[in-house]
């Protein structure tokens, strides 16, 4: 028997690879598919099954093109509806893989077709679960991302507190937990680092999985405080239901070079938006006027996902040599299959030509603190609400870059703002879109609040108010 975790990073996620005997199965898999293919191949191996914990919302599943290439069949949990065609597994419905067994325990509460695979081994004991999105490392998943259920968030918060003491928490200490994500994924608030765990240590210090803990209890620490979902999340989940293009049509048509006089064409004809997704050093130097930066060196899928809200917007990109099938590659895990290719010999190939760049001005942390020092400076702090409230620069006004499309009306042309997060990334995509849309008086503190709390600028503490 051989599992194999094959871990993305910049999705904190995790897909598994399942050998015994010759015979494969796959939970999770991302959208491009042919490594699964090569490492089956490679042991002279034939995939099986393709099983799929739910409807995720966060990327697009390969399940679709992996069950095309291979002949696999795809399982989903009791109740999922496709159309395409799939096996809905009943509730400890048992699957063989070679001389193991793979069981489906419905676990509804994240979704309602959330569904636990728990597997056998060659002796007849249970050795671990792929718990998907209903038991993470420290957390459990939202419940409330259900696609087209009259369901409230409270009704599926319900139903994950019995899945879990019903099917998961009845199971051996030493049997493993291997989630579908980990710490850096909006489908929990309070994920682990770790990304491979056990039934007993989750018992221990999951918060959810308290034993003197009541339902009600549950839903209401389960539900405070998550965040609203990002736009993209609800789209990812219809794609994965409905299915999509092969991602090799998709980086086909994407990854294709532009001379410069091809992409501003295209990008004036096609109403293409224009991302540059360098370094944001290299952003700041020089890019073409009106493009918008998310860097490939960060969070690139989560927050294409999160500020770019139509999945269908044509695409132009402004790639590191080399870099272009990886950004093509990475735009499909999260459904923005529209890339219409990539500006051929990059920054350097557009200047040549002779059209105009545009720059971003950028301070180090000490000159910013010398300014607000000399007189009134408008400072926006992009991060995260808690991060803005755990500790923020006094006078800042807080433009959480999540939110940046519905807060336009807070900011002025008229004004210079000073822009930071944390380290210095997010602060360069809100101000490239500020930048394309008008707001030009724009400087950025390189570093960010990282950087800012080495100064003795006057920070401002959370305070939590008495309950007394």
């Amino acid at each position: 028997m051989k599992i194999e975790q094959i871990y993305t990073g910049c999705l904190a996620q995790g897909a598994y690879y399942i050998e015994s005997e010759g015979e494969v199965a796959i939970i999770d898999p991302l959208r491009e598919t042919q490594a699964y293919i090569d490492k089956a191949n490679a042991n002279n191996a034939k995939i099986k099954y393709v099983f799929e914990t739910h409807f995720h919302a966060d990327f697009v599943s390969g399940h679709v093109d992996l069950a095309k290439k291979t002949g696999a069949t795809i399982v989903y949990g009791p109740g999922a509806e496709t159309s395409y065609d799939i096996h809905s597994a009943k509730d400890n419905e048992d699957f063989k893989i070679g001389n193991i067994t793979i069981k489906a325990l419905h676990t509804p509460g994240h979704t309602l077709e959330s569904t636990t695979y728990l597997l056998i081994d060659e002796n007849g004991k249970n050795h671990a679960i792929f718990s998907g999105d209903t038991l993470f490392l420290g957390d459990v998943g939202r419940p409330d991302l259900a696609i087209k259920s009259d369901l409230t968030k409270e009704d599926l918060a319900g139903m994950l507190y019995d899945s879990l003491r019903n099917k998961i928490m009845t199971l051996a200490d030493d049997v493993i937990v291997y989630p579908a994500h980990g710490a850096g994924s909006a489908c929990g608030k309070n994920l682990s680092k770790e990304t491979v765990g056990t039934i007993g240590d989750q018992k221990k210090t999951n918060y959810a999985l308290r034993a003197d803990m009541t339902k009600a209890e549950f839903v209401k620490e389960v539900l405070d405080g998550i965040a609203p979902p990002p736009q993209y999340f609800a789209k990812n989940a219809m794609m994965n239901k409905t299915g999509y293009d092969s991602f090799e049509t998709v980086l086909k048509s994407g990854n294709s070079p532009l001379s410069p006089e091809d992409f501003e064409a295209m990008a004036n004809h096609e109403e293409a938006l224009v991302l540059d997704v360098r370094p944001q050093s290299e952003y700041i130097k020089g890019h073409i006027p009106n493009s918008i930066f998310i860097g490939l060196n960060g969070q690139f899928a989560p927050w294409v996902g999160a500020l770019i809200t139509d999945l269908k917007q044509p695409i132009l990109l402004v790639v590191p040599e080399g870099k272009s099938k990886e950004a093509v590659t990475r735009l499909s895990r999260v459904g923005y299959d529209n890339t219409l290719g990539y500006l051929e010999g990059g920054i350097e190939a557009w200047i040549a030509s002779g059209r105009e760049i545009d720059t971003l001005e950028s301070i180090s942390a000490e000159t910013f603190a010398d300014r607000v020092k000399n007189g009134e400076v408008n400072i926006l702090d992009v991060r995260k609400d808690g991060e803005f409230k755990s500790m923020h620069l006094e006078n800042a006004q807080h433009f959480a870059l999540d939110f940046i499309n519905t807060q336009m009306n807070e900011v002025s042309k008229d004004k210079t703002y000073h822009i930071h997060c944390a380290g210095g990334y997010r602060s360069v995509i809100a101000a490239s879109i500020l930048k394309a849309r008008g707001f030009h008086n724009l400087v950025d503190v390189a570093g960010g609040f990282g950087a800012i709390k080495k100064t003795d600028l006057p920070m401002t503490d959370f305070v939590c108010p008495s309950t007394l």
